[in-house]
């Protein structure tokens, strides 16, 4: 089953130094039968203005992923993990037990667009870890480049505690990709820029997404130049 939700049904706040969708209950936005998605708690998309941003608040036992569109993002954390991300690298970090940070635009001048994700963690009771990698975007070029996963390791690939797999993708006009998974699994998808069809009916364009089941191949097409993001889901 395939079932898209456009890019306008999201809720979308205006705060002056943030705009922000959320593709999940969240914050201000509650809906009981929109909370997750198998361990998928959260995926906001935000715009953050110059030298504004989230200053210390705390978290426990979630997995969290920031990745950045645009711009350049700032991380500082209570387990030590600072850093400053940009386009072509992933932030990381388990709240676990419990953690406190920051998430600030260091520009005086760019906005910065990120996405971050919340996944529910295999286990409780984590000792929080932070973590910074950079992959090559080259990569993606008509392909699937895994960022984050629990199953793939190396400089280029986060490590996350749950069974998952995030991939992004710059796909050509008129190109294809297949992917397969174990059936039973999920499949989230979510366009970032562009369009696609998906197994030759389903159509989503810019900031669109898709949550399927049992659905283990999908072939995935591209109307216009797209990048997009799969993640694999238990």
């Amino acid at each position: 089953m395939i079932t898209i939700y456009p890019a306008e049904s999201r809720f979308t706040s205006h705060h002056g130094w943030l705009k922000t969708s959320h593709s999940f209950s969240f914050a201000d936005y509650y809906d009981p039968n929109n909370m997750s998605f198998g361990p998928l708690r959260v995926l906001n998309d935000d715009f953050v203005a110059p030298s504004n941003g989230f200053g210390a608040h705390p978290h426990r036992e979630m997995e969290i992923v920031s990745i950045v569109l645009k711009g350049y993002l700032k991380h500082t954390d209570s387990s030590g993990g600072t850093a400053t991300t940009t386009w072509g690298g992933v932030q990381r970090m388990s709240a676990g037990t419990g953690v406190v940070h920051s998430e600030v635009n260091p520009s005086q001048e760019e906005e910065v667009n990120f996405l971050q994700l919340w996944f529910l963690p295999e286990q409780q009771g984590l000792i929080p870890s932070y973590e910074q990698t950079t992959f090559d975007v080259a990569k993606m070029h008509n392909a699937l480049l895994p960022i984050v996963s629990k199953h793939s390791s190396g400089p280029d690939i986060a490590n996350i505690h749950q069974d998952l797999t995030i991939y992004l993708a710059d796909l050509e006009q008129g190109k294809e990709l297949t992917f397969s998974q174990e059936q039973g699994r999920h499949i989230f998808l979510f366009v970032i820029e562009g369009g696609l069809t998906v197994n030759g009916d389903s159509t989503l364009k810019r900031r669109d997404s898709a949550r399927i089941t049992d659905t283990p191949q999908l072939k995935l097409k591209a109307s216009s130049d797209a990048r997009f993001m799969l993640i694999d889901l238990p």
